[in-house]
């Protein structure tokens, strides 16, 4: 599939210009993107969403300082609060609430601080190879971890979190490119790992993280080298209505490495009577 900037819609959230994409009609499935470097909803989404918007109406945001979303100058600080509130507020900008709301990994762990903070916003919630949880660093992420913001670089770095049966294609890799070293998109990325520096990872207290109400499905790649599989068995103690999905042959990227099966397992947990 041809990867391109397509048309999109973008609406003011906290005096902030916030994009995203929409397909379909029905009830609302919202899907956010994860934050790895060129990340965004199009690039991220583009083989899940046709997949829903058969049956769901699907919003697909540019999260805070990624994409053609807003990219705010200092003293703006990029923290996990800061995106938690910019996805709650991007809710309320739409009018919308009672969603499925469906995060991979940055994206998970603000998908997850919605469901804690604001519960009447979220029906559902889909956690798929999701930050949130400590977690020990693989020495094979370095790729992700340096990324130098070169070509060769976007290759290793999809390689990183992908498996060795993933077929990347030239267009991937200049999408997300092209992204990652625009001036603006790289001021925020830069801020936003360095935040994440600082506080020792991308981590909720466990606590925080039992307070989820909504009935969640945690969805792993059996070989993300991000989210290591102990993670999602940990969310699945912490999370009280939660059920699990395991992906064979699968990496970080569960939407990208098997869309339709993503896709399809989603759209069963959401229409399901919990």
């Amino acid at each position: 599939m041809v990867l391109a900037a397509t048309a999109g819609r973008s609406v003011t959230v906290r005096g902030m210009e916030t994009y995203y994409h929409e397909q379909g009609s029905g009830d609302v499935v919202v899907l956010v993107h994860g934050g790895g470097a060129g990340a965004d909803s199009m690039g991220n989404w583009r083989g899940v969403m046709p997949v829903l918007a058969d049956r769901y109406r699907v919003i697909a945001v540019d999260m805070l300082g990624f994409g053609r979303t807003a990219k705010p100058a200092d003293p703006f600080v990029f923290s996990q609060a800061a995106r938690t509130d910019h996805l709650a507020g991007f809710l309320d900008a739409l009018g919308l609430s009672n969603v499925a709301l469906v995060g991979n990994s940055m994206g998970g762990a603000s998908a997850l601080g919605v469901a804690v903070e604001r519960p009447g916003l979220v029906r559902k919630l889909v956690l798929m190879g999701s930050a949130g949880l400590v977690s020990k660093i693989d020495p094979a992420l370095e790729p992700v971890l340096g990324y130098d913001f070169t070509r060769e670089g976007m290759i290793r770095l999809v390689r990183a979190l992908t498996t060795d049966n993933f077929q990347i294609d030239d267009a991937m890799i200049d999408y997300r490119y092209a992204l990652s070293v625009d001036p603006e998109t790289r001021r925020a990325y830069s801020a936003t790992m360095q935040w994440i520096r600082d506080q020792g990872g991308l981590y909720y207290e466990d606590d925080y993280i039992r307070r989820i109400t909504a009935p969640t499905l945690i969805v792993n790649g059996k070989l993300d080298k991000v989210v290591p599989l102990a993670n999602a068995y940990k969310f699945l103690e912490l999370i009280g209505p939660s059920w699990g999905y395991i992906m064979p042959d699968c990496g970080h990227w569960a939407m990208i490495e098997h869309p339709v099966d993503f896709a399809r397992t989603t759209a069963a947990f959401i229409e399901a009577a919990q």
